[in-house]
């Protein structure tokens, strides 16, 4: 198949990832199988290597493939094992089982499942052609389009001294890729960082497999972090940076007090610590605002990264970074990446933060996934009351429940799967061992599925499990 030979309609990633889709199915073996380059695909189809890059985004989201830095892009293996059957990396087995067809996906984190903003995004984007067909439009910049740049730029001024220029901000394919930069940027392989537990399992392996020691601070029973383990870790050891959550910290669903913020930031300030603040949820608290971190933190050591997808849908993969540090490094590395993004797509995204579009999403957004939260909460309640313990989430599409007894919560996993279930096994967000009686549900889903059912199997899955 060409791209060229689709109907004029369609986008040419669309043609790319049916093309993926073929080829990853055509594996058919249970070893790890390299896919073809970007530069190789770029060639083979005709298309732009940005083009390539968008596709190969939304399958490694979907968890069809995974990619190795320095390597390339793989397809996960094909799981011919009974579906209960267990052996093999946790993670895989998550992400193999979330494709299956007909599965009922709780593991996942998807808020804006059910209203994104794909549609508008991809009208603006034709709107966008009309103007600046494609043999007319520059190549783009290596850091990104500058009016997407000063729109985030503009967004996340807050005051005098809080504020941040275009040329600050640093726009990649996607979140996994502006962080690998960020690694090598900051010197960070052999040195060590502090992140929040639980911790989210992409951001845990990439630092991990990149060789950064890692030291876990957990969340306390009441929703805090645990100070006094930070004060301690920040006192004997070479901490480089803290990495943390603006707002809400998922998948605990925790808010630190604003007096426990200013603590935190006391501690940091005291050591020297820089603070890399994960924005990816920022914006999507049930009661808006909840004022952020670096609003607190001292600008002069900090550093924000996110993401568009949690809050515009998997049409806007790509990851971002605002520095107001490094800035010759980072434009050096974002150069020798070579993303080659989509201008168009960054021009719809940036016109739909000026137009306001953005926001009356969000405004529609967080009442929509407070609403979902709510619903769920009764409904664990009423088929998990007694076998699990949770805080109400404060922002995102997800609950961290806590078995009340000791459970084998692989087990949980593993005959939950017999019934085309899919959980997250708390574990998964640690690299230490910590959370091993705890799990991340989704509170957004296909509405297709009985819920009430999978909650049934879950409550039986939690009894047979049991340890103790």
């Amino acid at each position: 198949m060409n791209p060229k030979d689709v109907r004029q309609t369609d986008f040419a990633y669309q043609a790319v990832y049916r093309y993926m889709i073929n080829l990853i199915n055509e594996v058919g073996t249970d070893a790890r199988v390299k896919l073809p380059s970007l530069r190789q695909l770029s060639e083979r189809l005709n298309v732009s290597i940005s083009t390539i890059q968008y596709a190969y985004s939304l399958l490694e989201k979907e968890g069809r493939v995974y990619s190795v830095a320095k390597s390339g892009y793989y397809a996960w293996p094909v799981v011919h094992k009974p579906a209960g059957s267990s052996g093999g990396d946790l993670l895989e087995r998550v992400y193999a089982s979330a494709r299956r067809p007909g599965a009922l996906v709780l593991s996942a984190d998807e808020p804006a499942l059910g209203a994104s903003l794909d549609g508008a995004l991809l009208l603006m984007e034709r709107e966008l052609l009309r103007h600046y067909p494609r043999h007319l439009q520059p190549w783009s910049q290596p850091c990104g389009v500058w009016e997407l740049r000063a729109a985030l730029a503009a967004r996340y001024t807050s005051s005098p001294t809080r504020c941040w220029q275009a040329d600050e901000v640093y726009i990649g394919a996607d979140l996994r890729g502006v962080l690998e930069i960020l690694i090598e940027v900051l010197g960070l392989k052999g040195a060590t960082i502090i992140v929040e537990s639980p911790c989210d399992w992409l951001i845990l392996r990439l630092f991990q497999g990149e060789g950064v020691r890692i030291i876990e601070v957990p969340f306390t029973a009441d929703g805090g972090l645990d100070l006094t383990l930070l004060e301690q870790s920040l006192s004997n050891e070479p901490v480089q940076l803290a990495l943390l959550s603006s707002g809400a910290s998922l998948p605990s669903g925790s808010v630190m007090s604003h007096h426990d913020r200013l603590q935190l930031v006391r501690l940091l300030n005291q050591h020297g610590c820089w603070l890399l603040e994960n924005d990816s949820h920022g914006d999507l608290g049930f009661e808006h605002p909840i004022t952020p971190l670096r609003d607190v933190a001292n600008p002069e050591r900090l550093m924000v990264f996110s993401t568009f997808e949690k809050t515009l849908g998997p049409e806007a993969p790509f990851g971002y970074l605002l520095s107001r540090h490094l800035s010759g490094e980072l434009q050096r590395q974002f150069l020798l990446r070579a993303f080659r993004l989509s201008s168009i797509r960054q021009r719809a995204i940036a016109r739909l933060y000026h137009s306001g579009r953005i926001d009356q999403h969000l405004r529609e957004l967080r009442p929509q996934l407070k609403e979902q939260a709510r619903l769920m909460s009764l409904r664990l309640d009423e088929h998990l009351g007694d076998q699990v313990s949770y805080r109400m989430p404060a922002a995102g599409a997800t609950f961290w429940l806590r078995s009340r007894l000791a459970v084998d919560m692989r087990q949980v996993f593993q005959r939950l799967l017999a019934c085309q279930v899919v959980i997250a096994p708390g574990e998964l967000f640690s690299i230490s061992g910590l959370h091993r009686q705890h799990l991340r549900v989704s509170h957004t889903f296909d509405r297709a599925h009985n819920l009430e059912d999978a909650l049934g199997e879950l409550s039986l899955a939690l009894k047979q499990a049991q340890t103790g």
